[in-house]
């Protein structure tokens, strides 16, 4: 029964995040950047270094594709981790998660930016699906990675203990 709820609970969070993604992909291309450069903003008002409005401007230009390809790639680690996850509530070898995992999330970047085609002043971007699938390869390594130290730290140490 816990089984049944985690896997409902990662689907409904894995729909959230979907959602989210498709929300982001909706906007408009002045939308969108306006978003992107309001976060670059943010971003390079907060260092300290940077006094002068020449350098904030030079950063900002040229920040705005930095946060926005690490904004592809946080939000598509999020699926991995969560699309790992509820591979991880079935018994498969780690191989077989892994593969799905990367393929539906690499599927739904995909679709995503064949989404972006109809949308006024987006397109789809083959950079931006590789980055995508990236950040989806790195979450899937997170939930392995805290998986394998998780086991290291409880199961085995709690099989040597009943030994």
């Amino acid at each position: 029964m816990k089984k049944i709820i985690l896997r409902i609970i990662l689907l409904i969070l894995l729909g959230v995040t979907f959602y989210i993604i498709f929300g982001f992909s909706n906007q408009n291309g002045d939308e969108s950047s306006s978003i992107s450069r309001k976060v670059t903003e943010y971003i390079v008002n907060l260092l300290p270094n940077i006094q002068s409005e020449t350098d904030k401007t030079f950063l900002i230009e040229h920040g705005e594709i930095v946060v926005r390809k690490l904004a592809h790639f946080s939000i598509y680690t999020i699926v991995g981790i969560l699309m790992m996850s509820f591979m991880y509530t079935f018994k498969l070898e780690t191989y077989k998660k892994t593969i799905i995992s990367l393929v539906v999330g690499g599927i739904y970047a995909i679709s995503d930016e064949c989404h972006q085609i109809f949308i006024p002043g987006r397109g789809p971007s083959v950079t931006d699906v590789f980055i995508d699938t990236l950040g989806v390869l790195f979450g899937i390594i997170i939930v392995i990675v805290l998986i394998s130290i998780y086991k290291k730290l409880f199961v085995e140490k709690k099989k040597i203990i009943e030994i």
